[in-house]
């Protein structure tokens, strides 16, 4: 099974979900004996890199003839849009500490006493939304926070305010109140990515000694899906560009410098290398948008329970006439079962679409709106039925 790592500092992996078991946050303690990564040191005296020398018949740069090249090299033109990405997006990064109380000194017998003190219980980053001081940023960069402070890229701090969080999503949007009009990220369209175009990671990994980081890679896959402890499923992006504690909550960008995702989660298991996750910007959008308006997130719901996806092994050894879709369980006084939902369905469409995987159903539902009504396809024994269901609201 594959591990997860967020940056949740002192806290174990946590298990659940189908497709993936462990989901935990990418984001380092600022404190030293926090931290869940480890550093290769260069040495007190590392070498001097010696740029490599032309030979004689290296062909001009200028002027595409053999000879000694002038004084101008070629533009590495991927390394060139790197920076010019950094310069144009890393003004709209910021620095998040997340500050909680302390006890500084217990009873040895647990008794109370001691004294309360602010300390700097993790760090992560963020995204400047609006040049009035919107802050996008990962749920658990923020959570459990008494105080949250933010620093600019000049090196501005201010404090900022939670506007509103949403855990199933792992996104949160935070207010400042600049001296000034800020920076702003502009974001992109993460509809419209494929696999292999440039993708740069920038954000604060390692706490202050590592801030306004950047790194490079490519996108390295779309709509994976990972399962947080709830069950929820997160369609994310993948990406080979190093993702690491403390870029949580920081900008994954295009080469054209538009934001199109926001940087969470990493695999962190021995023999895996390079497979970090951003929630993709359309989606960033969707449920910042909602916070920033109305302070919370509203889905639809089905109104079941989710036993089991259905595969193949499942089917056989309970002798199931169906071999995908998901086992279900109505909930009492839902929409669901208002509409004939049983206990022990199996939904394998959702508006004549076939459906697999909770992932999909989950998809499906989420599409459309609360009041919406949709026709749920369910195998029933061994025969099929179709049930008209008016999504309610999600609790929660």
């Amino acid at each position: 099974m594959d591990s997860y790592w967020r940056d949740e500092d002192k806290r174990r992996p946590r298990r659940g979900g189908f497709l993936l078991t462990c989901l935990c946050c990418v984001l380092l303690s600022s404190l030293a004996s926090w931290a869940v990564c480890s550093f290769m040191l260069a040495g007190d005296n590392p070498a001097t890199a010696v740029p490599m020398q032309p030979a004689d018949n290296a062909v001009n740069a200028q002027t595409g003839e053999t000879g000694e090249p002038t004084d101008t090299p070629a533009v590495d033109y991927q390394n060139h849009n790197a920076i010019t990405v950094g310069k144009e997006v890393s003004p709209a990064v910021v620095f998040i500490s997340n500050i909680q109380n302390v006890r500084t000194f217990m009873h040895p017998y647990g008794w109370g006493g001691g004294q309360v003190t602010e300390a700097v219980a993790s760090t992560g980053s963020g995204v400047i939304y609006s040049a009035d001081g919107y802050i996008i940023t990962n749920n658990h960069v923020v959570a459990g926070a008494e105080k949250i402070s933010v620093t600019l890229y000049n090196g501005d701090s201010y404090i900022a305010e939670v506007v509103g969080t949403d855990e199933r999503t792992d996104l949160a949007v935070i207010k400042i109140q600049p001296d000034e009009q800020l920076t702003v990220a502009e974001f992109g369209d993460s509809d419209k990515l494929v696999v292999g175009e440039v993708a740069i990671a920038i954000g604060n990994p390692g706490g202050e000694n590592f801030a306004n980081s950047l790194t490079q890679g490519v996108i390295s896959g779309l709509d994976r899906s990972v399962s947080t402890s709830d069950g929820t499923v997160l369609t994310v992006l993948q990406t080979d560009a190093a993702i690491n504690p403390g870029n949580s909550g920081g900008a994954l960008c295009n080469a054209e410098g538009q934001v199109i995702g926001i940087n969470t989660i990493k695999i962190s298991m021995t023999g895996y290398e390079g497979m970090g996750f951003a929630i993709p910007s359309n989606d960033v959008l969707n449920i910042c948008g909602q916070l920033m308006t109305n302070g919370k997130v509203t889905r639809p719901a089905l109104g079941v329970d989710i036993l089991a996806d259905v595969t193949p092994q499942i089917a056989y050894y309970n002798d199931l006439s169906v071999d995908y879709g998901v086992l279900v369980m109505p909930t009492r006084g839902s929409a669901a079962e208002q509409a004939g939902l049983q206990a022990y369905d199996i939904v394998v469409a959702v508006d004549g679409v076939e459906i697999s995987t909770y992932s999909e159903l989950q998809s499906m539902i989420f599409a459309h709106e609360i009041g919406d009504a949709v026709v749920v396809t369910v195998v029933r024994g061994d025969g099929k039925l179709d049930l008209e269901v008016t999504l309610q609201e999600l609790a929660g």
